[in-house]
């Protein structure tokens, strides 16, 4: 039987302060559904083969033992910031968060640069805004930005929309990375034929699996950057497996979120150590369960969500 899940984040991330899902085993292992809460039932229909995926078919084979991953920092003040960054178990790559609504320019440049400072010279900071810019706000921020962090590898979803971001990727110097025109696009592709980003980044849950992520980055044919959703480690090992199976793998992956829960499911959690993760299954410890489990009211809406959503995939055709 699914188990519903409830664990607060030790930062406010993307408006989340709690992440819930649901994590369920199956003949190939375990698997997690945890879409986030503005997503529409149809949406995560996804999620939900994601998982099943997962529990009961289990992933292709690895072409590499342990996967480099990036630190993330949410959209906190530059001394938080810092210590992100010195605790994120030797990570070289940075992805920090702008755009916060209620945030200053300000406050983005220095938190970057707080992070340049405590990574060093020759780490590399990132940035993603979510697709919260205009394409002027997100040429003249990216070129302020990228002046605090001493040069930036990328800058992540800038725009919302698919012609913003090839707008914007002819104008300044930096690469794009598409993630939201991607992962809750109806036609992923347009980012290709628009010439609209340098790199795509691919996030298990939200495209429906690894073997799905496979597909469609082989289609592409852009560099791709594994990311989470966010999730617990069961979630994360499937984008472990993701990052695993892809022939290149060119980048450091933002799959070290495991530090943005303030608990987990599994007792040896997949956090970065040496930089890395590394590949192997998961499974939940049952007192973690316990301790982490839902409260009633959110485990009736989730196991309704599922039922939903488990209706939705059988009328697909």
């Amino acid at each position: 039987m699914p188990a519903v899940f409830d664990i607060a984040l030790n930062a406010r991330f993307r408006g989340v302060v709690r992440r819930r899902g649901m994590v369920w085993a199956g003949s190939a292992g375990w698997g997690e559904f945890s879409p986030f809460e503005d997503y529409r039932p149809d949406e995560c229909v996804a999620w939900w083969r994601a998982a099943e995926e997962a529990a009961e078919l289990g992933f292709p084979p690895a072409a590499r033992r342990t996967v480099p991953v990036n630190a993330i920092v949410p959209a906190v003040g530059p001394g938080r910031a810092a210590a992100i960054v010195a605790a994120s178990g030797g990570c070289g790559t940075v992805k920090v968060k702008v755009a916060e609504p209620g945030q200053t320019a300000a406050e983005e440049i220095d938190r970057v640069a707080a992070v340049r400072d405590a990574l060093g010279a020759a780490g590399q900071i990132r940035i993603d805004a979510n697709g919260a810019w205009d394409v002027e706000t997100a040429v003249g921020r990216i070129a302020r930005l990228d002046k605090a962090a001493g040069g930036l590898e990328y800058a992540e979803q800038p725009c919302a929309l698919v012609g913003e971001l090839a707008a914007v990727r002819r104008r300044v110097n930096v690469l794009i990375a598409a993630d939201e025109s991607i992962r809750r696009a109806a036609d992923p592709l347009e980012v290709k034929r628009l010439a609209a980003a340098d790199l795509v980044v691919l996030k298990v849950q939200p495209l429906g699996g690894v073997r799905a992520c496979l597909a469609l980055a082989a289609e592409l044919d852009l560099p791709a950057v594994v990311s989470s959703a966010v999730e617990t480690s069961v979630g994360l090992a499937m984008g472990v497996a993701l990052a695993a199976a892809l022939p290149r793998l060119d980048f450091a992956c933002g799959l070290g979120t495991g530090q943005l829960l303030a608990g987990d499911l599994v007792a040896d959690r997949l956090v970065a150590r040496d930089a890395a993760l590394p590949v192997r299954s998961v499974s939940p410890d049952p007192a973690l369960l316990a301790e982490h489990a839902a409260g009633p009211v959110v485990d009736r809406r989730w196991r309704r969500l599922l039922s939903q959503v488990k209706r939705l995939a059988d009328a697909e055709p």
